[in-house]
């Protein structure tokens, strides 16, 4: 069975892509060291309780919304801070 650590990790991944998002990116959004955030989603340190209360704000949700699942968190996703995939290429859509 999975953790609720590694849902929360999937789901970071998630909405990282849904918003063209990489490491260095959230982390400044998250005030944290893109290393950080590597050492979070490979699992080598914990995603904390500030962390999530971060990301939700981050990406305009509820903290509950993290841990609801990947699918979830990117239906609650705002639509100004979803992406599109062009010809193959990830890119912000204006809004």
């Amino acid at each position: 069975m999975s953790s609720t650590e590694q849902h929360l990790r999937v789901t970071v991944a998630a909405l990282m892509y849904a918003t063209g998002e990489d490491q260095r990116t959230l982390a400044t959004g998250l005030e944290l060291t893109q290393p950080q955030i590597s050492r979070k989603q490979s699992g080598r340190a914990a995603w904390s309780l500030t962390d999530l209360d971060r990301l939700a704000a981050h990406y305009g949700m509820a903290p509950i919304d993290l841990l609801s699942g990947a699918d979830h968190a990117v239906s609650r996703l705002p639509e100004h801070r979803r992406s599109a995939v062009i010809g193959g290429v990830q890119t912000m859509l204006a809004g």
